[in-house]
């Protein structure tokens, strides 16, 4: 497959250049903290091919002009990885840090840069970064308009459906659409519900009404059949995965129609062996020491549901080091 950067589509409405294919309703793989680093990144982009990855988000210091971004992030800004588009996320308060922060990443080589409004955790949402800017909107009309001015390439925004109000991404539409932003990711709970309950994709279709931005619906997509019902019915642009592709990366390839759309387990077990097989020593290379290791890649196990392989998944939790790991992961060989 060839980068899309060589024939991107393009947005009518801002003239910039979007990171998919025209005509093409992209799957995104999501950007998860702690999980989508560049190991796990390389593996999805060699082997299923989501039409975009993410970086995990970077985190903007406002008290600091000089280390707007650590070094560590400012060397992972690109325009793509393995030829598939990479968006860089940022998270962080305050116009002015922002902004630097964006024009960073851009002189580093992002092309495709995002602000994260939706992470419903911790400290992000204790002051006013991620999903904790929706407490004080009306900073938002000094800030989205800052960045767009800034961003030369596609500017998107990925987003709770509220703060406590799953209404509240309508108030916010026209400012998006005054300031040009690109795309939205929209995952329709409120930042309260962190992960509870359902995302509301009625919500999600209502947005799709109501606005002309492309809108990628991101939330409970699990299955094929979940992801090609939510296009359907919502109209949405695309789709992005996150704990769903995470714990079955081939439902990049069943969305697509190229594997089987409900595999037996015996397929689930064999796909998970290859899985963790393939990522054992991209993480040994990446991480420092069998533990953090282990800890890491026992964070990727958590993401499988299968309660046909529950003792296999019980294996994998359960090992005290990476030997009885490597062995678990062994006996998922066909």
């Amino acid at each position: 497959m060839q980068s899309t950067e060589a024939n991107p589509a393009i947005n009518p409405e801002t003239g910039n250049v979007l990171p998919w294919n025209p005509g093409e309703k992209p799957l995104m793989l999501a950007p998860m903290q702690g999980l989508t680093n560049r190991a796990l990144r390389e593996l999805f982009t060699t082997w299923v091919r989501p039409d975009v990855v993410w970086t995990e988000f970077m985190r903007v210091n406002s008290q600091s002009e000089k280390k707007l971004l650590m070094p560590g992030d400012v060397r992972e800004c690109a325009a793509e990885e393995n030829g598939v588009p990479l968006v860089v996320q940022l998270i962080g308060h305050g116009r002015d840090a922002l902004v630097a922060a964006a024009r960073t990443a851009q002189k580093a080589g992002a092309v495709h840069i995002n602000l994260n409004m939706g992470c419903p955790y911790g400290r992000m949402t204790s002051g006013l970064t991620g999903g904790g800017m929706l407490k004080r909107p009306e900073l938002l009309e000094e800030i989205i308009p800052a960045l767009r001015e800034e961003i030369r390439g596609s500017f998107s925004v990925k987003i709770r459906a509220g703060y406590d109000d799953p209404r509240q991404i309508f108030t916010l539409l026209p400012l998006f659409e005054r300031s040009k932003v690109d795309f939205l990711v929209l995952h329709p709970r409120t930042v309260r519900q962190a992960y509870e309950g359902f995302a509301d994709h009625a919500v999600t279709a209502e947005v799709i009404r109501q606005t002309s931005i492309p809108v990628i619906a991101n939330g409970d997509i699990r299955s094929a059949a979940r992801g090609l019902e939510l296009l359907e019915k919502t109209g949405a642009a695309g789709l992005m995965l996150g704990r769903g592709g995470i714990g079955e990366p081939m439902l990049f390839e069943r969305l697509r129609g190229r594997a089987c759309a409900e595999p037996d387990v015996a397929e689930r077990r064999a796909m998970l062996h290859r899985y963790l097989s393939e990522l054992l020593p991209l993480y040994a290379r990446l991480f420092c020491g069998d533990m953090q290791v282990l800890g890491k890649i026992k964070g990727v196990v958590s993401n499988v549901e299968d309660h046909e392989l529950e003792r296999e998944l019980k294996q994998l939790k359960r090992a005290k080091n990476l030997t009885a790991f490597r062995a678990a992961v062994a006996d998922l060989a066909p």
